[in-house]
C-alpha cells in the first residue's frame, strides 16, 4: 500500500477551504492541464455529503484512468474521505483534513492511500514512477488552492456572458475590482 500525505497552510478562513474541497470537481482545478483530469459528479447527495459518487478521470504519464468514488465521511470544516468504488486500483482513498489555526488561517492536509494492481509489478510501477507522480501533483494542488484562495492565482470560472455584463456593471457601480465585486 502506498501512502502520500502533503499538507499546506492556507491564509483564509476554515470555511472557504472546506467549501472549496467540499465541491469534488473542484479536484480537476489543481492538476496540470496536460492531465486533462476530470472529475463528474454522478449522484449528489447530502449536499455533496456521505453517499455522494463522482468519477475521477484522466491521463496519468499516459496513460488514461478512470475511477468511480463514493464520499464515505463528511465532517463540516474538518474533513472529507472518499474512498475507490469502481476502477483499476485494488484500493484508492482521500483523505482532505482541515485544522483552524486563526482567524483566517487554515492547515489542510490531503492523504491518499492506494494499491497498484498487478501484484509486485504494480508496486515496481508505482515505486519507480507513479509515487513520484502523485506526491508531485498532490503538492503542486495544494499549492494552486492556496493561491487562488489565498487570492494570488486564478481558476477558469465559465459563466453566462449576461452574468459577466452584470458583473461589469456592478464593477462600475462600487467602483473596484472585478473580484471584489463578485465576492460583494
Amino acid at each position: 500500500m502506498t501512502n502520500i500525505s502533503r499538507t499546506i497552510e492556507i491564509t483564509a478562513a476554515v470555511s472557504e477551504v472546506f467549501t472549496y474541497f467540499a465541491r469534488p470537481e473542484h479536484m480537476a482545478d489543481q492538476f496540470p492541464e496536460n492531465m486533462a483530469l476530470n472529475v463528474i459528479p454522478i449522484e449528489v447527495k447530502n449536499g455533496f455529503g456521505v453517499g455522494t459518487v463522482f468519477r475521477i478521470s484522466g491521463n496519468f504519464d499516459g496513460k488514461q484512468l478512470e475511477w468511480d468514488c463514493e464520499t464515505i465521511d463528511y465532517i463540516p470544516y474538518r474533513k472529507i474521505v472518499a474512498k475507490m468504488i469502481k476502477g483499476p486500483f485494488k484500493f484508492w482513498q482521500i483523505i482532505v483534513e482541515f485544522e483552524q489555526r486563526g482567524e483566517k488561517r487554515t492547515e489542510t492536509s490531503i492523504t491518499v492511500d492506494y494499491n497498484m494492481p498487478l501484484g509486485p509489478l504494480g508496486g515496481l510501477v508505482d515505486r519507480v514512477k507513479l509515487k513520484k507522480i502523485a506526491e508531485r501533483g498532490i503538492e503542486n494542488g495544494l499549492y494552486r488552492v492556496k493561491a487562488l484562495l489565498e487570492g494570488t492565482g486564478s481558476i477558469p470560472v465559465y459563466i453566462t456572458l449576461e452574468a459577466y455584463r452584470h458583473i461589469l456593471k456592478e464593477k462600475e457601480r462600487l467602483n473596484c475590482s472585478v473580484s471584489d465585486a463578485i465576492v460583494r
